[in-house]
């Protein structure tokens, strides 16, 4: 069933992505505004149901550092070097866009291209994630994929391979190159791809997850207990943030529970663990928020700091996720070299986790 997106729908859909965001993607906030200027609401949202299977279909997405995203604001334009690359490549017109990424900016990157492009509603994630070679299509491996980046100086990459650890070196090469940050575009996929290997209706989740953070009244109060899906799952003071001696880009959130308990929220770009009195409550691939109690904000990783008062919040993602054990094996934490952090099933959450050993 299609789904009509209006203007006002705005700030609930940015606020469900910043959620499955789980503290990283980077803020939907510079994207929202580009598109709130927009003369082209209402935008329709289609079905991956509702389309011919064999439809073309593209991914857009900004990749690499999302501190140095607010030097950049990109636009339909931004991509269209990308996107004529890709269908010189592919010798056709493609005519549907859908998201690469389930949370963070890049949830709402496919509606820059309406309405000119039919947009899709599916995704490649159903989370924010750290590398390309986590989306769902790559994850999978289906064949004929190809991967175009910006690479700096107007110069574009364009990357097809069998081995989804090769696209995201070398795409990630090119974003150095380019400064750290750019545009990327994943294309030579069909709305049956999507179908088997992609997360669809999560952009219609996304906002109704969002209109109902917004509506509860007691989002910030300590009595609340579950919203939307989300599970509050801890809270209190952050006392030290711990950079792990191993992995510079590992670091950890020393905590004091309300009640006393020791907690650790663990982060790469992400949250990836919520940990109390050594036990493991949530871990990737369910998503953690991070919330400020006075304000409501939805903290990034990066923005944690000490004496901080925080809630942790957690969130399912896809049962896509889980259906197969490779897919499971990409985003866990283990796929980080973070031993006795990873939970196997959304039901062993919520029965509490495992022991840290």
């Amino acid at each position: 069933m299609s789904l009509t997106l209006e203007r006002d729908s705005l700030a609930a859909l940015s606020l469900g992505f910043s959620l499955f965001g789980s503290g990283g993607g980077g803020s939907p906030h510079l994207l929202r505004l580009l598109l709130e200027q927009s003369d082209d609401w209402p935008i329709e949202i289609s079905s991956v149901n509702e389309l011919e299977p064999s439809t073309p279909c593209f991914a857009p997405a900004v990749a690499g550092s999302t501190l140095l995203f607010s030097e950049r604001l990109p636009g339909q334009d931004a991509f269209a070097p990308l996107l004529e690359s890709a269908e010189r490549w592919l010798g056709t017109r493609i005519p549907a866009v859908c998201s690469a990424e389930g949370g963070g900016m890049n949830g709402l990157a496919p509606l820059l291209f309406a309405p000119g492009r039919t947009v899709v509603d599916a995704d490649c994630t159903g989370r924010a994630v750290p590398s390309l070679d986590q989306f769902s299509l790559l994850v999978d491996e289906v064949p004929g994929l190809i991967v175009v980046c910006d690479t700096g100086a107007n110069g574009i990459v364009l990357v097809q391979s069998d081995r989804p650890a090769d696209i995201e070196k070398m795409v990630r090469s090119a974003l150095v190159q380019a400064g750290g940050v750019g545009n990327v575009l994943v294309a030579g996929f069909t709305i049956d791809d999507l179908r088997r290997h992609a997360i669809a209706g999560h952009l219609e989740r996304a906002l109704e997850l969002g209109e109902t953070w917004m509506e509860s009244s007691c989002r910030a109060d300590s009595s609340a207990g579950v919203i939307g899906g989300l599970r509050r799952i801890g809270a209190g003071r952050v006392t030290s943030i711990v950079q792990d001696l191993d992995d510079e880009h590992v670091h950890t959130a020393q905590i004091v529970g309300e009640r006393g308990e020791v907690c650790r929220l663990i982060a790469r770009s992400e949250f990836l663990a919520f940990v109390v009195d050594g036990r493991v409550h949530a871990a990737a691939p369910e998503c953690l928020v991070a919330v400020d109690p006075l304000t409501s904000e939805i903290l990034e990783a990066t923005a944690l700091s000490v004496n901080q008062r925080i809630e942790v919040w957690s969130l399912p993602v896809d049962d896509w996720w889980y259906r197969r054990e490779h897919r499971l094996r990409r985003v866990t934490p283990a796929e980080y070299r973070l031993a006795g952090l990873d939970i196997a099933r959304p039901d062993s959450t919520r029965a509490g986790g495992n022991d840290v050993r």
